[in-house]
């Protein structure tokens, strides 16, 4: 069986772009053309940190675009058919922004994994998450095994 890391070779030409660049400026085919051994070296952390103080950013502004909305709609509607559907549009932002909150957590966890020395590692096993996963979900805390472990332990005992 074949390992879950990527098979394909690298671009010759992206191997060794990161030793050119800050972190922040990497590309996510940079980021990949990597070497192993090179797993959560300074660029690659300085990458994710980037990224992840950019997706903080972009949460807050958006809720700061929320409570000025809804300051914004908090006018009378006679209409009862109308103001139900003000009501549910409103739900579903707060919705909306809980979900945000709660990334928005683990932004911040993943932000002081990455001064702490820990991120990019597993908290379960200690392995490598994997560039792919964490590119893909910057606050991963799990291995894509741990986690498919987790979800099914989950499933199989309702936690």
């Amino acid at each position: 069986m074949e390992s879950p890391k990527t098979t394909a070779k690298a671009d010759p030409k992206l191997v060794n772009a990161w030793k050119k660049k800050a972190g922040r400026d990497l590309t996510e085919a940079e980021l990949l053309a990597m070497p192993e051994s090179e797993y959560m070296n300074d660029h690659q952390l300085e990458f994710f940190r980037h990224r992840l103080i950019a997706q903080k950013d972009d949460l807050l502004s958006n809720a700061g675009e929320t409570t000025e909305h809804l300051r914004e709609e908090t006018s009378i509607v006679p209409d009862p058919a109308d103001r139900a559907t003000i009501e549910e549009e409103h739900a579903l932002e707060l919705r909306t922004r809980d979900r945000e909150r709660k990334l928005l957590k683990k932004i911040m966890q993943a932000l002081a994994s990455i001064d702490s020395g820990d991120y990019g590692f597993c908290d379960e096993t200690g392995e490598p998450i994997g560039l792919p996963r964490l590119l893909a979900r910057p606050t991963a805390t799990l291995s894509l095994e741990a986690q498919q472990r987790r979800e099914l332990k989950q499933k199989m005992f309702g936690d």
